[in-house]
């Protein structure tokens, strides 16, 4: 058997590194900018050696972090689990208790993600105001929900098309009823998937900035709103803008690292049979 080439192998893995590097510099960027008197971040060339200093972070935090990154918090949380509450029975229903007319119900929530949301906010914005809900985190839980509920439906439903149909088979023979052979035989099979979804929709909640700007003000702002403040006439604050980013990207960034096997395993199911 021929031997691969050690050139080749050379190659390819220095070029992993560079596209990995390139990937990784901003974020590298905006964590040393992070550290810098606002005068050092905007030299020209950029200044490699400083003194760190926290005093940006304390500026954010004098600024009023806390409370935004509570109503981020908040809603990421009860819109994720809302999802995952509302789409595991939906998943099921469509997958291993298919039922005529599952594929118009597919194509049904693959529709609602046609609609550009920038069509869609005057109706939101006149609804959340006649309803009470305007400047509030339940209205972003709501629209966090839907806006993450198509995806989530068709992401389980391809990890529980996954689960071999002998084991539904042998529980069914056995006796157990619905809920037992949800909880008990299905989940823990489809496991990682659940975890990979639900991390996509923490990522898409936490980011989500347009409904955020428009239905928000003083009291349900979100981290993202929060940011837009640093963008002022006189111009960015590049170091405070990196700080507050930085704050603002460690809980996702700690969620991914915790949960980065499961996220590996739940989106190669299916991948390799």
């Amino acid at each position: 058997m021929p031997t691969a080439n050690p050139s080749g192998r050379w190659a390819l893995t220095a070029f992993t590194w560079i596209v990995a590097i390139l990937f990784v510099f901003p974020l590298l960027w905006m964590v040393l900018t992070s550290f810098k008197e606002e005068s050092d971040a905007y030299t020209d060339p950029p200044k490699l050696l400083f003194t760190p200093t926290l005093s940006q972070f304390a500026g954010i935090l004098e600024r009023g972090f806390v409370p935004y990154l509570g109503n981020s918090a908040f809603v990421t949380v009860v819109s994720t689990l809302l999802v995952l509450l509302l789409a595991i029975p939906a998943a099921y229903a469509l997958s291993i208790a298919a039922v005529p007319g599952t594929q118009g119900v597919l194509g049904f929530f693959l529709s609602t993600k046609m609609l550009p949301i920038v069509a869609a906010i005057i109706p939101l914005y006149v609804i959340s105001q006649n309803i009470g809900l305007l400047d509030h985190v339940w209205a972003l839980v709501i629209l966090y929900t839907a806006m993450n509920l198509p995806l989530a439906v068709w992401m389980m439903r391809s990890f529980f098309l996954e689960v071999p149909r002998e084991m539904v088979e042998a529980a069914r023979v056995d006796g157990a009823p619905l809920p037992v052979l949800l909880f008990r035989v299905v989940l823990p099979v489809v496991a990682p998937g659940i975890a990979a979804t639900a991390l996509i929709c923490v990522i898409f909640s936490w980011t989500e900035f347009f409904y955020a700007v428009n239905l928000t003000a003083a009291q349900a702002g979100t981290v993202p709103v929060f940011l837009v403040g640093f963008i002022t006439s006189e111009g960015l604050y590049w170091a405070q803008l990196s700080a507050a980013a930085l704050l603002a990207s460690l809980p996702v960034m700690v969620i991914g690292w915790v949960a980065q096997n499961h996220l590996v395993r739940g989106l190669s199911m299916g991948a390799v049979k």
